[in-house]
């Protein structure tokens, strides 16, 4: 069987280590565990993880996150992947700091990656991966924020939540969505 699992972000040395680009850190720290690494391809820096007969396909999007669902779609089309083998990881600012769910389906919540992805698809029917970010931010500051780096506090407690991050990766792989989401939202 095979997935696809994309992480949401922006590509560019500016963008490394903002609470935005959490979809490519959580991707970055999935490849690293399975020692593998991205190369560039058409539309997304890709790689090809296996586990215990399933492939996972992972992308991350150079389209910027504005364009999300055209890589998606390509690399959904390529791979011949139906919607339900689909994972999304993306930041969220309805979410405290940390706080991660997994949802089947639901609306944008204003996130333009997401947006794309669904007008993209014509439907907003695909499993995401939910990281919250917080928002701690002051009225008329959401883009400096969602585009700021970790505080040093934030970075601290990064790591263990995205290790619970790969697990769901997982999980979500071998378990199915339902199982996953039982397992994994209430911690």
């Amino acid at each position: 069987m095979k997935y696809l699992i994309v992480g949401l972000g922006n590509i560019g040395e500016e963008y490394i280590g903002t609470r935005h680009n959490i979809g490519f850190s959580v991707l970055d720290a999935f490849a690293k565990a399975s020692n593998v690494v991205f190369s560039e391809d058409r539309l997304a820096h890709t790689t090809t993880c296996q586990i215990k007969g399933r492939t996972l396909i992972l992308i991350k999007p150079t389209t910027f996150m504005n364009l999300s669902g055209k890589a998606l779609n390509y690399w959904m089309q390529k791979e011949k992947i139906p919607i339900e083998n689909v994972l999304i990881i993306v930041d969220d600012l309805s979410l405290p700091f940390g706080v991660i769910r997994l949802r089947p389906k639901g609306s944008d919540g204003g996130h333009n990656g997401l947006k794309d992805i669904a007008e993209t698809l014509g439907h907003e029917n695909y499993a995401r991966l939910k990281f919250g970010i917080g928002n701690d931010f002051p009225k008329g500051h959401q883009v400096q924020y969602v585009l700021g780096k970790w505080t040093p506090e934030e970075a601290l407690r990064l790591s263990p939540r995205i290790s619970q991050a790969l697990n769901i990766i997982k999980d979500f792989a071998f378990l199915g969505m339902e199982r996953c989401m039982s397992m994994n939202n209430n911690k």
